[in-house]
């Protein structure tokens, strides 16, 4: 419990610009893996908060109030966009759990396809990212052809 007061403390007092002028030999060291953890649980929390709201529009919708036909169908929209939010958020989270789950074993930060360096640069965009760009762009080229091919 102390470790983690400490690693929080320490992800607090380490900025983007000083992450970003450490030594590549520095990649991945307890400075930088504290602040990434604590960048990924605040995007937890920050989709957990919106996820809790859009349940809660979805809950509140009275359907028996709605008689007018542009109410109900404006309120059906509004309730689909909720699920879209739902869905899209339920996968971001899941990405969130599984670099956490990284960061616990050591392998945040490392491409899974090549197990090179992604790069702060990019973790920083993109902190739940698992492929480098190089490795990024060969899937895309890869689902571009397979989805032309059909």
């Amino acid at each position: 419990m102390a470790q983690v007061k400490e690693t929080e403390k320490v992800a607090k007092l380490l900025t983007e610009a000083q992450l970003l002028k450490m030594k590549a030999a520095d990649y991945m060291n307890e400075d930088q893996q504290a602040f990434f953890r604590s960048k990924l649980e605040e995007m937890r929390a920050e989709v957990l908060d919106r996820e809790t709201g859009a349940r809660e529009r979805l809950r509140t919708i009275d359907e028996s109030a709605l008689t007018d036909m542009n109410d109900r169908a404006s309120s059906e929209e509004s309730a689909w966009l909720d699920l879209r939010l739902r869905e899209r958020e339920a996968f971001l989270l899941s990405r969130v759990q599984k670099s956490l789950d990284l960061l616990d074993s050591g392998d945040y930060g490392y491409c899974e396809a090549t197990g090179d360096e992604i790069g702060i640069e990019r973790l920083l965009v993109r902190p739940t990212a698992t492929l480098s760009v190089a490795a990024k762009e060969v899937a895309e080229k890869r689902k571009r052809s397979f989805r032309d091919t059909r």
